[in-house]
């Protein structure tokens, strides 16, 4: 009896990571593909840097001074950062920096998409040639400005640079954090520009063409609005391209509750666009528009964490077909693995960081009332704490 249940729960969880499984290979495989650097066009262009902020006084001049040091050879660049309803000193600071600031007090529409779209909106009409999007706890590197406006101007309709952690080093669960968020953000989103299909948004580092804002317009405003957003692109046939230079790199926190809530809310809220979106992405599929099935594959994979346990489940199961089913999903996450190691050149270091993941994955599994709380409810922008904030707290205590 207890066999013939495990092996009915065994084949659930077959089934829900298939195709998760079959994702992770065709990403893995294509991101050891050799690519190719995408134009930079010629002639001059005007570039809004969008920069959203909540209360980000702790990090948001660090962040306006990488931009203003960034190379911006052939480019007009102002850099504009969106105060939404900050209650402490982020637009003194930034203007301080050398950004204009527009400042937002609306009650009813509240968060960081709404605070993109009535920037788009505001700046639609300045004249600009594309807008870039960097979040308010980030520094860029050098040539950030020269490859992702310089990937628009040659003919873009969208990028997103890569996106890794500015720090990950302080312990073995932000180690994990940072290697996981290396194989999302630069992984897969390599191995979908090698495979010719639209990258992904990551709400960071992403760059529009005016020309694509005024077909399809920023009008996302869930908890992951980056990811509602990029759906909506490719259903009207646009693609987002992935430039691998020039990267952003935003802060992670390592202690406090910031940790746990901003992994939770990010989950949660992406498994509430699944719901809504997967339905519509497959019916898409149906009628023939095969640039939705890999982000419908994309919606169907689970976080690795719980990806990985489901199909340890599978594996384990007394059913030689659901067995294989594991078995297989299993040894294409190791090849995922491989892969992120390999494109992060770290070697050994990792090889010792990834020792640490059966914790990682059980640190993961104490977050799913939280994740499930944030997947069933509509959410509102609420500020990750961030580490100096943290820190400054801690400093306040002691004295």
């Amino acid at each position: 009896m207890i066999g013939a249940l495990w092996s009915f729960v065994g084949g659930v969880a077959a089934v829900v990571t298939l195709p998760g499984t079959i994702e992770l290979l065709m990403l893995s495989i294509a991101a050891l593909m050799p690519g190719e650097e995408l134009p930079g066009g010629e002639g001059a262009w005007r570039v809004a840097v969008v920069v959203p902020a909540h209360d980000e006084e702790a990090v948001i001049a660090s962040c306006i001074r990488s931009l203003m040091a960034a190379t911006r050879t052939g480019f007009e660049v102002d850099v504009y950062v969106i105060a939404d309803h900050c209650m402490d000193e982020t637009a003194a600071m930034a203007e301080a920096a050398g950004a204009r600031v527009i400042r937002r007090e609306d009650p009813l529409e509240r968060g960081k998409g709404h605070g993109l779209h009535d920037a788009f909106t505001r700046l639609g009409a300045e004249g600009y040639d594309c807008f870039l999007v960097v979040d308010a706890d980030t520094v860029v590197a050098p040539d950030f400005l020269l490859k992702a406006a310089g990937a628009l101007r040659g003919g873009a309709e969208a990028v997103q640079v890569r996106y890794t952690a500015r720090q990950g080093e302080e312990t073995v669960r932000t180690r994990l954090m940072d290697f996981a968020l290396s194989a999302f953000n630069w992984v897969r989103p390599r191995g979908r520009e090698r495979m010719g299909v639209s990258a992904g948004i990551l709400g960071n580092g992403f760059g529009l063409r005016r020309e694509t804002l005024e077909a399809v317009p920023y009008l996302a405003a869930s908890l992951v609005e980056d990811l509602e957003y990029h759906l909506a692109l490719v259903r009207a046939g646009k693609r987002v391209h992935f430039v691998e230079g020039g990267g952003v790199f935003g802060e992670m926190p390592v202690r406090g509750k910031g940790v746990k809530t901003q992994r939770a809310r990010w989950e949660g809220g992406r498994l509430h666009i699944a719901r809504i979106q997967a339905p519509k992405l497959f019916a898409d599929v149906l009628r023939g528009q095969v640039t939705s099935l890999e982000p419908l594959l994309d919606l169907l994979l689970l976080p690795l964490a719980f990806h990985v346990v489901l199909l340890v489940v599978a594996a384990t199961a007394h059913a030689k077909l659901v067995s294989t089913v594991g078995l297989t999903g299993l040894a294409v996450v190791l090849i995922h693995l491989g892969v992120t190691i390999a494109v992060r050149k770290r070697g050994w270091a990792d090889v010792v960081t990834l020792a640490g993941a059966p914790f990682y994955i059980v640190w993961k599994l104490l977050l799913v009332p939280t994740l499930l709380r944030h997947a069933s409810a509509k959410q509102e922008w609420v500020r990750t704490d961030r580490n100096a904030t943290l820190v400054k707290d801690e400093d306040d205590e002691a004295r």
